[in-house]
């Protein structure tokens, strides 16, 4: 996955709140190993302590950058949410076509990311499956992250000639999030075979819908 570009430093030398090369290079230290401590363990079970260790950082350094956990908790899932959908939306993208194409390349390359070692299912389902279900704390961020991509696969099925493509994006989101939890229980990367199997239905009604369409078109 592409990685976001850091921040960049105030022009204010003399500042207080001036971001170093040095604090630069620790903020990454820390997103990686919270990163990796929160989707592998849990983000209850994950202590300061232990993400400390695993970034070779002081404690002091960590609440300098962050503040708190939860504000690193938000930040993780920011930056793996822009992350993942950079990666999720050009790997449909990737190689053109038409919409069906790429509607088509979602689950294979869901496949290929459930196939990966540190594949440890969707950090926004985990956020909110392990705290308060009435918290809006992580669940706002997780809905934010699912609009982006649902929009994107809305944009794609009005292109297939789907009469509801925002009910169509919705469908293959259900999909989505079934393969990955799924994927997470079983470690079983087919079961997006088997996503893309009951995908594949409603993908061809859209497009026969749309050629139906341009066919009484050139009728008239």
């Amino acid at each position: 996955m592409a990685k976001p570009s850091p921040n960049k430093p105030s022009s204010k030398k003399n500042s207080p709140h001036a971001v170093t090369g040095e604090d630069e290079s620790a903020r990454g230290r820390l997103l990686s190993a919270a990163t990796h401590l929160f989707c592998k363990n849990g983000i209850n079970a994950t202590g300061i302590d232990a993400i400390i260790e695993e970034a070779g950082t002081a404690k002091t350094t960590l609440y300098k950058l962050f503040g708190s956990k939860t504000n690193l908790v938000n930040a993780v899932l920011e930056s793996e949410g822009k992350q993942w959908r950079e990666w999720f939306i050009g790997a449909m993208e990737e190689g053109g076509g038409d919409a069906q194409a790429k509607l088509t390349r979602i689950f294979p390359a869901l496949k290929s990311w459930f196939a990966e070692e540190r594949f440890y299912g969707c950090p926004f389902i985990n956020a909110v499956g392990e705290h308060d279900k009435d918290a809006k704390q992580f669940r706002n961020i997780a809905l934010k992250h699912k609009k982006i991509v649902l929009g994107h696969i809305e944009k794609l099925a009005g292109e297939l000639g789907s009469s509801e493509p925002l009910v169509l994006a919705h469908q293959l989101g259900l999909l989505i999030d079934g393969a990955i939890v799924a994927a997470m229980v079983s470690r079983d990367p087919g079961v997006a075979d088997t996503a893309a199997l009951t995908a594949g239905p409603l993908l061809s009604q859209s497009r026969a819908r749309k050629k139906r369409a341009a066919d009484q078109l050139e009728a008239v």
